[in-house]
């Protein structure tokens, strides 16, 4: 009697790679419109900025914006300042109308905590529905 032994090992760890690409880029996606719809609006401009990037090497993704506002909406300013290290005087400036505001800060909206706060549970049951599915169960 003899035994045939078959190496599979590169070609469960391709697929576990490829399903989970799969997963962070539907993750990223979706995290990215729920933070868009928890945006405030004015302008649009740090709404529509909020992207992913997906980093096969290490497993991962990354979800933001580029733009200077977004840590703002996230953070707050002044007086609000999530961690309480803004600025605690008033001060004034120019809107893109080159009107004037006197302010003690911006409250923050949170956009993308509160997109991975709702998400969680969704998140890790896509997950394991994803793996499940491409890797045959």
């Amino acid at each position: 009697m003899s035994i045939k032994f078959t190496d599979n090992r590169v070609l469960v760890k391709a697929a576990l790679n490829q399903a989970t690409i799969a997963f962070l880029e539907e993750i990223g996606g979706e995290l990215v419109a729920r933070t868009r719809r928890n945006s405030r609006v004015d302008t649009a401009h740090t709404k529509n900025s909020y992207q992913h990037v997906v980093d096969t090497a290490n497993s991962s993704v990354a979800i933001g914006s580029p733009m200077e506002n977004a840590i703002w909406e996230e953070y707050g300013t002044g007086v609000y300042a999530l961690e309480g290290n803004g600025r605690k005087t008033p001060w004034i400036y120019k809107d893109r109308k080159g009107k004037a505001h006197k302010t003690v800060g911006k409250k923050p909206n949170r956009p993308l905590y509160r997109a991975f706060e709702s998400s969680k549970e969704a998140i890790i049951k896509q997950g394991q529905r994803i793996l499940n599915s491409r890797m045959g169960e």
